[in-house]
């Protein structure tokens, strides 16, 4: 008798994105060239359209398939953006950030360091998907970071009022 399968397979964690894209095929040979994802599977239906493609990157994975706004499975460029950002944490930030830059990615956020301890900043993709690379990079206590929030709003709120 075969063994039970696993309910939760080996290298796979609770929760992956399932991402909806107009071009999904494009897509595939991006993601591997701007964040060095790796493509695992994909299955095309009939039309050649991209079904399901599991991906990785660094120990994640996450899917994707064509958009079929037909049944409630728009991209983020029918939608006219996307309110989701997904976050990919790397050991050199400015590294990933350089080769997604060179990919052709759009800056929406630049990389910096942040009060809150990363280095992070947010790209948007050629598909309409947001992404924030980010390293952490100091450990703030708990104090810090209230005086670090505390002046950094005050801040928004000084160049708010100019």
């Amino acid at each position: 008798m075969p063994a039970k399968p696993k309910p939760v397979p080996e290298g796979t964690h609770t929760l992956a994105p399932h991402l909806a894209i107009r071009n999904a095929a494009k897509a595939l040979e991006f993601y591997p060239k701007a964040f060095g994802a790796e493509v695992l599977n994909v299955a095309k239906g009939p039309d050649g359209k991209i079904m399901h493609a599991e991906l990785k990157i660094g120990d994640s994975k996450f899917m994707l398939h064509d958009e079929v706004p037909s049944i409630g499975s728009p991209g983020p460029e029918t939608l006219g953006g996307s309110p989701v950002l997904l976050n990919i944490c790397v050991e050199d930030v400015d590294a990933l950030w350089n080769r997604a830059v060179a990919a052709g990615v759009k800056v929406a956020v630049p990389l910096g360091d942040q009060f809150w301890g990363d280095r992070y900043g947010v790209v948007v993709d050629p598909f309409g998907h947001r992404w924030a690379l980010l390293s952490h990079v100091e450990d703030v206590a708990p104090e810090e970071m209230k005086r670090r929030l505390d002046a950094a709003f005050a801040q928004m709120a000084q160049k708010a009022s100019a």
